[in-house]
């Protein structure tokens, strides 16, 4: 690929003149060329005002979505993702903090978005008329291209805000490792608002590959998407491990697939073991903050660590890795220490008063950024890094981050409650879930209560499996929470 262009709109022009028939973006009642995604793009930010800076987008996913996150890079502003299913104070946190201008969604949405300016888009290429005006174009590396939402530490999400040319590195690494070409099409799967998604949508249109968006009926279950993948000659799948682990216990898998990248949890041998003789698959690391990806391992020829993982591998292209101890200094080859990353990956940090968390950012002396990413973790003797566990209260549920303490703020938000505490466990298959204690204001509080309130702010996955009536919270000398003296629910393994 072209290594002298750094915003992902003028990548995506350059791919537009150099591929203008070929399929970009494949439905299963229509298909778009690079050029007619081009056209639709041109007509969504045509619509736009002038000297926008940050634009929400709540969509189903479809061509419309993806033009429209085009359209908004095209006038040199930010997108912020968001699924139309998040909790409505979620997304209202995200939008507010980010200060979007307008957000851009479909009909079907409008009533929950009451109170931000719309921007309804329920256009399609066919039989579109629509004049375009001239806009001006604003291209600049350093500017910002998106912001993902994470889970936070303070109680509230946080939102990593990611550049123009912090992509365009992964897009170079992603080429650099897999070899994209215009004969690939990536499955389009994942929720907008995760690492994936960049992947999905970026790594391969901006390598001149197409991207197969499923419709929901198609993700019903495992057999619907392989059904959906063999119709339309899906050759890339990126998702979490367990995604994975439900292609590995399939007899046969589509004949169109040539690679399975691995995401956002940890890979486990069993997750994969009937596919490495069908298929390449990888497992990859690296925070939001970072881009992405930071590492890749090729599980076809490598070796599962004694903990039934496989390591995280090396450093991704224009990326390096440390492991560091508490005192910054770098540990010998087997030690435990934090995984430090640096490179073009990394990104600008987190939007609005987040100060606190920005501390995982640190310039260097040669002017260079450093993430510090709460990860433990190890080089083995070939190089290789294998990770461990996050250092603080963070977990990882279903693939996404989730912060303990956020959780426990918003538990103990809710109405009819005196005292809160939330705390993480593992099954005996080594997978996070949390248990929520509570100390009731009202004796006549229902467990379906609190789920419900919960469900208002947080996303599914954050809501603790279990809820545990407590009639007080013991506590220990330092007076902190006794975690050995809080009964835990045993929970078997997936």
């Amino acid at each position: 690929m072209i290594t002298n262009i750094n915003t992902i709109y003028s990548m995506f022009k350059y791919i537009v003149k150099k591929y203008p028939n070929k399929k970009a973006i494949i439905e299963n009642n229509r298909t778009l060329t690079f050029s007619e995604l081009s056209t639709l793009t041109d007509i969504i930010a045509s619509s736009f005002p002038k000297k926008i800076k940050s634009v929400g987008i709540i969509m189903s996913h479809r061509a419309e979505m993806i033009a429209s996150i085009f359209a908004v890079l095209k006038c040199g502003a930010q997108y912020v993702p968001a699924e139309p299913s998040f909790p409505i104070g979620r997304i209202r946190y995200m939008m507010d903090e980010a200060k979007v201008d307008f957000i851009i969604t479909d009909k079907e949405y409008a009533d929950k978005l009451n109170g931000f300016e719309l921007h309804i888009t329920d256009c399609e290429i066919c039989g579109i008329e629509t004049p375009l005006s001239e806009i001006e174009e604003i291209q600049n590396p350093e500017s910002p291209a998106y912001v993902l939402y994470t889970s936070g530490t303070t109680g509230r999400p946080k939102g990593v805000c990611v550049r123009n040319n912090n992509v365009m590195s992964y897009i170079r690494a992603f080429s650099d490792e897999f070899h994209p070409s215009i004969n690939d099409i990536m499955l389009q799967y994942s929720v907008c608002s995760f690492d994936i998604f960049v992947e999905e949508v970026f790594a391969s249109l901006l390598n001149g590959a197409a991207i197969a968006i499923p419709y929901d009926d198609d993700k019903e279950d495992i057999k619907s998407l392989m059904k959906f993948i063999e119709r339309h000659k899906v050759t890339i799948i990126s998702g979490f491990p367990y995604l994975l682990a439900e292609i590995n216990h399939l007899k046969e898998i589509p004949s169109s697939l040539r690679l399975l990248i691995s995401g956002g949890d940890v890979l486990r041998g069993v997750y994969v073991n009937n596919l490495l003789d069908k298929i390449e698959v990888y497992n990859t690391y690296g925070p939001s903050e970072t881009t992405v990806c930071a590492s890749y391992y090729r599980c076809n020829d490598g070796e599962i660590l004694k903990d039934g993982t496989y390591p995280i591998g090396h450093a991704v292209k224009g990326t390096y890795i440390s492991i560091l101890d508490q005192d910054g200094n770098e540990v010998e080859k087997g030690k435990t220490g934090e995984i430090c990353i640096y490179g073009d990956g990394v990104s600008c940090g987190y939007i609005g008063n987040h100060d606190k968390e920005n501390k995982a950012f640190e310039k260097l002396p040669n002017g260079e950024m450093m993430y510090r990413s709460g990860d433990l973790g190890y080089f083995l003797p070939n190089g290789d890094i294998a990770f461990l566990h996050r250092k603080d209260t963070q977990i990882m549920i279903y693939g996404k981050r989730v912060e303990v303490m956020e959780v426990e703020t918003k538990l103990y938000q809710c109405r009819g409650i005196a005292q809160a505490v939330v705390r993480s466990f593992i099954d005996e298959t080594g997978l996070s879930y949390m248990i929520a204690y509570f100390v009731p204001s009202d004796k006549n509080i229902k467990v379906s209560e609190i789920r419900k309130e919960l469900s208002e702010n947080l996303m599914s996955f954050m809501i603790p499996e279990f809820i545990v009536k407590m009639p007080q919270i013991p506590l220990n000398a330092n007076g902190k929470p006794d975690l050995s003296k809080l009964p835990v629910v045993m929970k078997e393994g997936m």
